[in-house]
């Protein structure tokens, strides 16, 4: 069983997966389509992807693929913890620009369904954080584009400071500057 669970951003839905638990260990859904189209969300992954994590405050974004390559996600952390951000870029969206952050963990069984035109991020939490992406769009790197993870246009609290990240991710410029 999966609880839908709305956010402030429209169409950026909190997901949890009820985890059956026995002798053997635990079992959970981590995506199911039926479960999904009960929600309203209309989400086919076309591809699945694994980041690993070897130390803890290793932040990833904020990425996002530009129009006509945008796509959505499902993003769950299925080992250790990560503070997980995405901030809404839809211009025509009443919550444009603003900016949501939640703990995702492999304990708690939860995750995050980041719509389309959403930027999206994370800091480790802990060591050896690995996270699941479940992607509705085939990446074309000529569309990847991002923005600061601390531009001052969204002013994201982070539960702490990064202490790994790519130069890219520290290089986006502000934000309508490199997007």
């Amino acid at each position: 069983m999966m609880h839908f669970t709305p956010t402030p951003i429209a169409g950026l839905i909190q997901i949890t997966a009820h985890q059956s638990v026995d002798a053997r260990g635990g079992f959970a859904r981590l995506w199911c389509n039926d479960a999904f189209m009960q929600a309203g969300i209309a989400f086919t992954p076309t591809q699945t992807s694994l980041s690993t994590n070897p130390k803890r405050h290793t932040l990833r974004g904020m990425h996002m693929q530009a129009t006509p390559h945008s796509e959505a996600k499902l993003v769950q952390c299925v080992h250790g913890a990560i503070y997980d951000v995405a901030v809404d870029l839809r211009s025509d969206s009443p919550t444009f620009k603003h900016w949501f952050g939640l703990e995702l963990s492999a304990e708690q069984g939860n995750g995050l369904f980041i719509p389309a035109g959403c930027a999206h991020g994370f800091l480790s939490l802990t060591d050896h954080a690995n996270v699941l992406y479940h992607i509705d769009a085939h990446y074309v790197p000529e569309a990847a584009t991002g923005v600061r993870w601390n531009d001052p246009a969204f002013g994201i609290t982070w539960p702490a400071a990064p202490q790994v990240m790519s130069e890219r991710d520290a290089n986006w410029g502000d934000f309508g500057l490199s997007s």
